[in-house]
């Protein structure tokens, strides 16, 4: 089942929009949420900074998926997942680097992610589950949250619930991706021998009906 059909059994009117220009065109009609999910085909750093500003210009809260694989470097045939997640930080200023928060149970996940943005010049702070979120946002105060969908738990968001009650979450998008991580083959992430790279995401039933609950949070005014 795709998402779409996904939010129109709930009550939802997807409506498909493939450029800035059809964005600004729907603002007008109030959405609840801006969804976009990379899966029918990879975009660009330019067009994801683009609708997310056009989001946050409009007071629209912004989620999307991604996905996350494990491979050597050679075999890491998708972009660092830092190239995504740069294009969709917004900063204060000049001077202030983006604040990203990130919920990921697994350290060398976290660790991997973490490093890879690092990188790239922007500040990291890491929850191991959503209820370690919260307390760490109130001092962080981040402007991008990235986490594992399989964090998010059914009916309950409180990091959502947190951004939404500080007038944070119609200018923090929300990053959630699933991960395609052997366990056993997460201390190679530590040592270096393997790297994370963006991989389509999954679409199990599970998944999609995660992704829809989360939506359904995010755009309840």
């Amino acid at each position: 089942m795709t998402t779409q059909q996904a939010l129109s059994d709930r009550g939802y009117r997807p409506v498909i929009v493939h450029s800035r220009e059809e964005v600004d065109a729907q603002i007008a009609a109030f959405p609840a949420a801006l969804f976009v999910d990379p899966l029918t085909g990879p975009i660009t750093r330019t067009a994801l900074q683009s609708l997310r500003q056009a989001a946050v210009a409009a007071e629209v809260p912004v989620l999307v998926t991604a996905g996350l694989g494990q491979a050597t470097r050679e075999a890491a045939y998708g972009a660092d997942p830092a190239v995504l997640l740069k294009a969709l930080a917004p900063r204060d200023s000049e001077q202030h680097p983006s604040r990203v928060l990130l919920i990921e149970e697994h350290e060398e996940i976290a660790l991997a992610l973490t490093a890879t943005l690092e990188r790239r010049g922007m500040q990291v702070a890491r929850a191991a589950n959503d209820t370690d979120a919260v307390a760490l946002a109130s001092r962080f105060r981040p402007n991008l949250v990235v986490m594992d969908l399989m964090q998010v738990h059914r009916r309950r968001a409180g990091i959502v619930d947190w951004l939404r009650a500080n007038g944070q979450l119609n200018r923090t998008p929300l990053v959630v991706y699933t991960a395609a991580v052997d366990q056993a083959e997460l201390p190679r992430l530590t040592s270096g021998e393997t790297v994370l790279f963006l991989a389509e995401r999954s679409t199990s039933t599970e998944v999609q009906s995660r992704i829809v609950d989360l939506l359904s949070r995010i755009g309840t005014n």
